[in-house]
């Protein structure tokens, strides 16, 4: 009866560990990513007023829309509680995941920010490089020397704070924007010849989750699965003191 006693206990602490893994996937969907600047980081818009420049510190990176093959992502401070930017993104492909967070970043003389290239979810075979305002990423591409991607669409900086969902006009006009790439020598050319997109299965199966993820259950949800589970712990609870009496 002891064994049974303890194995008792294991079951219902695996029960209870299944009612917190939603909460624990929740991250996979959006990609929340903590990173820790050392430095400051210039990054493209639409950000908040007077934030085109991170200063050095912690922030939290998260996919707010990704249902087409543009991206919509969106810097916060550590605690969430302000969002300094919401920035189009498109997905670049490279041939090797890495299990860590990778950040790029566009090399700038001594004394100047780097600029905010792109950033790698750990297992991803694919990123979301960033794209800059034009005359902004004509600066960069010279002075990088490197193809910087950009939207001649002129998109007003807005309180980013207020941009909280994928249906609000600012996130519908950067998903519609025209996107090219200009190159160092100031040439436009299309986005397809600087970026390598990844295979529309693995856009598909990364955007699905965020697609069929509901804000508050569905009205129609039952509560029997929910009052069988409460059953079960009771069972657990009654046969642990059945045990222990039996002991004493």
């Amino acid at each position: 009866m002891k064994i049974f006693g303890t194995a008792a206990t294991v079951f219902c602490a695996a029960v209870l560990g299944t009612m917190s893994m939603p909460s624990a996937r929740a991250d996979d969907w959006n990609r929340k990513t903590v990173v820790t600047f050392s430095g400051p980081v210039e990054i493209p818009g639409v950000h908040l007023t007077g934030w085109g420049v991170l200063p050095a510190g912690t922030y939290v990176f998260k996919i707010l829309d990704s249902k087409s093959d543009r991206h919509i992502v969106q810097i916060f401070n550590q605690d969430e509680s302000v969002i300094y930017a919401t920035i189009l993104a498109i997905p670049n492909y490279r041939l090797k995941a890495t299990d860590k967070t990778v950040m790029t970043f566009r090399e700038r003389p001594a004394g100047e920010p780097e600029a905010l290239r792109a950033w790698f979810y750990p297992g991803k075979n694919w990123g979301e490089e960033f794209v800059y305002p034009k005359a902004r990423a004509m600066e960069l591409a010279k002075i990088t020397n490197t193809p910087v991607l950009f939207t001649a669409e002129e998109i007003p900086v807005e309180v980013a704070a207020a941009i909280k969902s994928p249906d609000e006009p600012v996130v519908m006009k950067l998903r519609s924007a025209p996107i090219m790439a200009v190159q160092p020598t100031g040439e436009e050319v299309q986005l397809a010849v600087v970026v390598t997109p990844p295979p529309a299965a693995e856009l598909q199966v990364a955007a699905a989750p965020v697609a069929a993820l509901p804000e508050t259950l569905p009205a129609t949800s039952s509560s029997t699965p929910l009052i069988g589970l409460l059953g079960l712990m009771s069972l657990c609870a009654a046969m642990m003191v059945r045990a222990a009496q039996k002991r004493v």
